[in-house]
């Protein structure tokens, strides 16, 4: 996953990564916002879904200490990174910024 992980961020088009657990209520919240920041920002940007239970060491490595947690990326470089649920257009004004 660490391969691929640094292929996906190093694009030239931002990638927000949700850091996320199966378990995790505000996860699931966090999922659906997320779905609509997709249908808004369309090829703007990219969104992927981490499990921190399948892969702690990518979750370690970029220092996730709750879930949900949100990261920004782009070009390899870390942007913007949160814990907690965001809304929609927060996300969505986000991700166009930085496109």
């Amino acid at each position: 996953m660490s391969q691929k992980f640094q292929e996906i961020i190093n694009s030239e088009r931002p990638v927000l990564i949700d850091f996320f657990a199966t378990w995790c209520q505000p996860c699931k919240v966090q999922s659906s916002v997320l779905n609509t920041v997709k249908e808004n920002i369309g090829e703007g940007a990219r969104i992927i879904k981490v499990d921190v239970d399948q892969y702690p060491a990518l979750a370690a490595q970029y220092g996730v200490r709750g879930v949900p947690t949100l990261a920004v990326f782009k070009n390899g470089e870390l942007l913007w990174k949160e814990s907690g649920v965001h809304d929609v257009n927060s996300l969505t004004e986000l991700l166009k910024q930085y496109a």
